[in-house]
């Protein structure tokens, strides 16, 4: 009997190291955890980001639920909503959840991320640990191995014309950006980038570009890129709840910044506000006034899938919105005009074609 146990432990852990083996793979763990979804967050580690010691809060305005709202609950919980949030003048008008998720979740971000980054690079320029938005980016990972790289400016990157050779093709198991997600040196094959196409030349949709930017704040500014973010824009707005933004192995340590920050809805609007109110939170400037503007100014024909004008990180609307987009559905919308803010998080886009949704929901009268 004590011979039979022993091989059966003999046995587990034989497959227990295949199988810690196999997940170190890139592509064994896109096809083992199939998509992204909203429990990514708990799959990676990740770097706390911890609540303000005041916390801020929108008010309340709640009025009698109405036949038309629940037939608002419905089409939301139908087309895969788990969230779905507006603030009108700092005041919340309507707020959901569904699912079994409610205002203290975590949520993963996915790629609205990339205007958190585009945020701290504006800071970064004012604090003086970048002179120009033009310099390449080599001047600041001079690591980069391609000869090509040294043509490609920070704004390049920033705006998604840096002519990089990668495929944002999700459906690979084998892909580029599945091993960004994925994989387990994000470092190693970022390093190895190389240009396809000469920079500024077209606009391509590339989460490297993103993750290129946030290597070079954490070299320009000496400090790890959720450190800076924690000391310069999350400290100040007054967050409620601990959040996290996941990085790629616990052996390199290296912010997966093009993806995967993970808040409370309540807390992502908060950004949204700071944005709103053009870098300032209670007078208090945050973000260079400055860097807000220039960051949803239209100064080339770069459009997205949707053929809305993409900019510093953002997407803008004909009406002058502007919104921050994750894979899967996720939203962070802004509606100068009308003060409002909508935030949107789901696990499919399901049906909907959200930003015009959104765009209506700002503009009825349109």
């Amino acid at each position: 009997m004590a011979g039979r146990n022993c091989f059966s432990f003999i046995r587990f852990v034989f497959f227990s190291g295949i199988l810690t083996s196999l997940l170190s793979c890139h592509v064994v763990r896109s096809v083992y955890w199939n998509v992204a979804d909203l429990q990514d967050y708990k799959k990676f580690p990740a770097d706390t980001l911890f609540h303000s010691q005041t916390s801020w809060v929108f008010y309340d305005s709640y009025g009698p639920v109405r036949s038309d709202s629940l037939r608002f609950d419905s089409l939301l919980e139908q087309n895969k909503t788990v969230a779905f949030l507006m603030v009108k003048n700092d005041t919340v008008i309507y707020e959901r959840y569904f699912r079994g998720f409610s205002r203290t979740s975590t949520l993963p971000s996915f790629s609205i991320a990339k205007s958190f980054v585009s945020a701290l690079l504006g800071i970064a320029m004012e604090e003086g640990y970048i002179r120009s938005i033009d310099q390449p980016i080599t001047d600041f990972i001079p690591q980069l191995s391609d000869e090509g790289m040294k043509k490609v400016t920070l704004k390049n990157l920033l705006e998604m014309r840096s002519g990089l050779n990668f495929n944002e093709g999700y459906a690979n198991p084998f892909g580029i950006v599945t091993k960004y997600y994925y994989g387990l040196n994000l470092r190693k094959y970022t390093l190895k980038l190389k240009t396809a196409t000469e920079p500024d030349s077209l606009y391509q949709y590339q989460s490297a570009n993103t993750q290129l930017l946030a290597m070079a704040i954490e070299n320009a500014t000496g400090r790890p890129l959720t450190q800076y973010f924690q000391e310069k824009i999350w400290h100040f707005i007054g967050i409620e709840n601990d959040a996290s933004w996941s990085y790629d192995s616990k052996k390199d340590h290296e912010v997966k910044a093009f993806c995967c920050l993970n808040a409370s809805v309540l807390d992502f609007a908060k950004f949204g506000r700071l944005i709103l109110n053009q870098g300032l939170w209670n007078g208090q400037e945050i973000i260079p006034s400055k860097w807000v503007k220039e960051s949803f100014r239209i100064q080339n024909n770069s459009k997205d899938s949707e053929g809305y004008a993409y900019t510093y990180g953002w997407r803008v609307t004909p009406e002058g919105d502007f919104y921050a987009k994750g894979v899967g559905g996720q939203y962070l919308y802004v509606c100068p005009h009308h003060r409002m803010l909508i935030l949107r998080f789901g696990s499919k886009y399901e049906n909907m074609a959200w930003p015009p949704f959104f765009r209506k929901l700002c503009h009825p009268h349109n």
